[in-house]
């Protein structure tokens, strides 16, 4: 089974995703399951993980219609207010949903980076493991040091990194900051991680040259069973479209043994996300 472990659909219409450059001619206009169904099959992929691209429960509502629609949808990505422990109730109704399996909030957006770490926001963290569920820890380098004390604060939450926490590939200068951070973090936690949206994270011209260190690092410190591959669908069309980054994703794995690749390109998210 081949799996995608992080895709999006949105409707810019519902008015709740505030991060969305409007009138962006890639970002701002509607995705849904008809926009990326022909892709998967054209690369052979079984199934997706839909993730959240708007701070509020009524997306992760909408998710999961569209998922119970969609057969390939695998599972749902979600969101609740961190900052509303009443918020709990929503985590407990949603869980009951199959498709449902964890939430992710937009810790890149908030302009606190020690916001995981603040004593009101601890309930959600400890309710998701409680729950079983997971957390996306969606974040930059800048974040990698709070991560890893959240981390340590709760054991037994299952955590996977997005977007290896978006290296600055555009800036090289900066990669021995990021790999110490991501060596640390695979080291002394359970976390694992998604091969997605290094394209977005260099320039127009990024090629799988540029790409291979960051590559190679996880690879090293991860190791292919902590490792799921995903798209970052449609975000990634700012770079390249769907089966040119499957591509290169492949090239910069084909080293690898097939059960290797076969734990990246599916069974690391089948396991972590229990689909």
């Amino acid at each position: 089974m081949i799996i995608d472990s992080h895709q999006h659909f949105w409707n810019p219409a519902r008015g709740d995703h505030d991060w969305m450059p409007k009138g962006d001619p890639v970002l701002d206009r509607v995705y849904g399951p008809q926009d990326l169904v022909g892709h998967l099959v054209q690369n052979q992929i079984d199934g997706t993980v839909l993730v959240q691209a708007a701070a509020t429960v009524h997306e992760t509502e909408y998710m999961l219609g569209l998922a119970d629609a969609s057969d390939f949808v695998k599972g749902v990505v979600g969101w609740v207010d961190f900052e509303s422990p009443s918020d709990r109730r929503h985590l407990e109704r949603l869980a009951q949903h199959p498709k449902f399996k964890g939430v992710r909030p937009m810790i890149q957006d908030i302009p606190d980076p020690d916001w995981m770490l603040r004593a009101d926001v601890a309930w959600g963290f400890a309710a998701l493991a409680d729950l079983n569920l997971t957390l996306d820890a969606l974040g930059h380098p800048r974040h990698m040091a709070n991560f890893l004390t959240l981390l340590k604060r709760h054991p037994d939450l299952r955590v996977v990194l997005d977007h290896c926490l978006k290296p600055e590939i555009r800036n090289p200068d900066q990669f021995a900051f990021w790999a110490e951070g991501m060596s640390r973090l695979a080291g002394e936690t359970g976390a694992v991680v998604k091969f997605s949206a290094l394209v977005t994270e260099d320039g127009p011209d990024w090629s799988v040259e540029r790409l291979h260190p960051y590559v190679d690092h996880i690879l090293k410190e991860f190791g292919p069973q902590r490792i799921m591959w995903g798209s970052d669908w449609p975000v990634v069309r700012l770079r390249c479209e769907y089966d040119a980054w499957f591509r290169a994703a492949r090239h910069l794995t084909a080293r690898l043994s097939l059960p290797d690749q076969w734990r990246i390109y599916g069974g690391t998210a089948v396991a972590f996300y229990n689909l």
